[in-house]
């Protein structure tokens, strides 16, 4: 064993590791639980007593060694490295950013940050729904065309993907007392054909205001506020009168068009008016469901596509496009550094 201990202890003293390869090479044969020196200690266990002083002392300083010269080199590896990273020229310009954001975020974010500064909070809530959160609590009736299966995605009975972010403003009603001012960013799910105009997923952001006091006037002044810090201080608004089971009286919004200002294109079908949205009054019996007394709360809620908004905001003229994964169309988002 003796011998042994000699001749590992030379291989040692001459082994040279110059790279981080070798040197890891170097710790699995000597160091490691299985190298070449534990099994010399398993072996010492049965050394004959007057040889131990001897052959522990050999022994120890072959370990002793081979630790020195894997520290070392850790030692000196550890200093180049620092050296390389000191003398990176932090002055010099970034590498190009290769990726690019996808025109939805940057939309939602858009709204999600107009909102905000009207003091709006986010809220988000679960894309599979059941009956009482997605249709009953919104006045939906039982015949209502939205709850056949040609319209949407049914899981079970009383389960399907949500048709829109309405649900989590259920939710929210019967969780928060008022007053409540949220906007519920989300994907929805109708059973539609897919087409440059539809789609059978899509992304939502709806709103909720419920307070003392709420008015039809707060409404159209926050959507008016919205309009023009989305598509410019020019922006008109126009309310025509609507019908959603959830809200009393309703309207649908369109804005003055963007691409023409007004005067009339394809896009507005030279009406010189694009819609975006849905509002109205929430329904008394809305807030009965979700446990808010209407006799001391009003509301007003909203709806938007973000697929439309960003149609107008980026001229897209296909919803497909938003879901092919097209280089050729996302590089077009690209920040410019």
């Amino acid at each position: 064993m003796k011998d042994r201990i000699d001749s590992l202890l030379e291989e040692v003293e001459q082994f040279t590791p110059d790279n981080q390869e070798k040197a890891e090479s170097f710790r699995l044969k000597y160091l490691s639980r299985k190298g070449r020196i534990a099994e010399l200690f398993d072996e010492f266990k049965t050394v004959a007593p007057e040889l131990k002083r001897e052959i522990g002392q050999k022994l120890n300083e072959l370990q002793t060694k081979a630790k020195e010269k894997f520290e070392a080199f850790r030692s000196r590896h550890d200093h180049d490295a620092s050296d390389s990273e000191q003398t990176v020229d932090l002055s010099l310009p970034a590498e190009s950013f290769e990726g690019s954001r996808h025109p939805l975020m940057l939309v939602r974010e858009d709204i999600i940050s107009i909102f905000g500064r009207l003091g709006f909070t986010v809220a988000d809530g679960p894309e599979i729904e059941n009956d009482w959160h997605n249709f009953s609590a919104l006045n939906f009736p039982e015949e209502h065309p939205a709850r056949d299966m040609q319209d949407t995605f049914f899981i079970d009975k009383d389960i399907a993907l949500r048709t829109h972010t309405s649900s989590v403003q259920v939710r929210i009603m019967e969780t928060t007392k008022p007053p409540i001012r949220m906007i519920m960013p989300g994907r929805v799910y109708r059973n539609e054909a897919i087409s440059a105009r539809a789609h059978c997923f899509f992304h939502q952001v709806e709103g909720l205001y419920v307070d003392k006091g709420v008015s039809f006037a707060d409404m159209k002044q926050t959507l008016l506020y919205f309009s023009r810090e989305m598509f410019g201080e020019k922006t008109e608004i126009r309310l025509r009168p609507s019908y959603f089971p959830f809200t009393e009286p309703s309207a649908e919004m369109d804005i003055s068009c963007s691409i023409c200002g007004g005067s009339g294109c394809n896009v507005c079908k030279h009406s010189g008016w694009v819609e975006i949205l849905g509002c109205g009054m929430v329904d008394p019996q809305v807030l009965k469901n979700c446990g808010i007394d209407p006799d001391e709360y009003s509301g007003f809620a909203f709806g938007m596509g973000i697929e439309r908004i960003t149609m107008l905001k980026y001229g897209v003229n296909d919803l497909r496009l938003y879901s092919e994964n097209d280089v050729r169309f996302l590089n077009q988002f690209k920040p410019v550094w």
